[in-house]
């Protein structure tokens, strides 16, 4: 069976758009939609010959069947499921990134989910599922572009692989972004800035080669900045339907689940944000 898009809902107007950016997906890749509303802990409880296990109120029930129908009347031929899972959001969404081709979650949410964009549920849920987890902002259509950050790092590699098959899914131009720093007039540096720049190109050429072959379909575009990677990846998706990024790329500390650009753009991108790791 095909792994299903799965979309964290929980009745507000942002998880509703995650939820028709996560059924246009499920659409486009011929997949199932799975439909997840995670039961929040005040709920009563009801007896049953397995024990104590929570009871779904008319109102998480709505929220689904709600969910239900905006997918299924945007796009009558996909297959939709749901749950009403109990237990903590992070842990029931990360169970269900196990089995799921992606995971969906609107940037902020109420009840189950929280503070969604920067609260713990959305670092654990961005920083550990084995699988994509797209983030729904801002929902922006019409621009055909996707837009991706590339630093030559394993996370970066498959972030380039995601956003090339996304660009190819939808008939969009690929924008392939290396930011980069110059080290300022006061330091020491053997290469000249153009210099520096013309490394910086050839390094993001030598990236895109390989799957420039397999997607010749994809037109792509090359800007290799001047400037920290998460205001040119933030000004980058102003003009872009999604954003495209690795969870940690070569900087930092390499203990942490989520690294400083990934999560700053959970904050900034003006888009939909896909952050990607390598699947082990």
């Amino acid at each position: 069976m095909t792994d299903p898009i799965v979309a964290g809902v929980d009745g507000s107007g942002r998880s509703l758009r995650a939820l028709v950016w996560a059924a246009h997906e499920a659409a486009l890749r011929h997949c199932p939609l799975r439909v997840i509303h995670v039961l929040a802990p005040y709920h009563s409880y009801a007896m049953t010959d397995e024990g104590r296990e929570t009871e779904a109120s008319n109102w998480d029930q709505g929220v689904v069947a709600e969910a239900t129908t905006i997918a299924q009347e945007a796009h009558p031929d996909l297959e939709v499921t749901s749950a009403l899972p109990s237990g903590t959001p992070a842990a029931v969404l990360l169970a269900e990134a196990e089995h799921a081709h992606t995971v969906v979650l609107g940037a902020k949410g109420m009840g189950g989910f929280g503070s969604l964009l920067l609260g713990s549920v959305a670092l654990q849920v961005v920083g550990h599922a084995v699988c994509p987890v797209v983030v729904v902002n801002h929902v922006t259509t019409g621009h055909d572009r996707i837009v991706v950050g590339a630093d030559g790092s394993a996370h970066s590699q498959a972030a380039l692989a995601y956003a090339f098959e996304q660009a190819s899914l939808r008939g969009a131009r690929l924008q392939a972004v290396h930011a980069w720093s110059h080290p300022g007039p006061h330091a020491y540096v053997s290469a000249s800035q153009d210099a520096m720049a013309k490394e910086h190109r050839q390094a993001l050429e030598e990236w895109l080669a390989p799957l420039r072959e397999q997607h010749p379909d994809v037109e792509v575009m090359e800007l290799v900045p001047d400037e920290p990677p998460v205001i040119a990846l933030a000004r980058a998706s102003d003009r872009a339907d999604l954003l495209v990024v690795g969870s940690r790329g070569l900087g930092g500390f390499h203990g942490l689940a989520l690294g400083s650009v990934s999560h700053h753009l959970l904050q900034f991108s003006q888009c939909p944000l896909a952050v990607i790791r390598p699947r082990i």
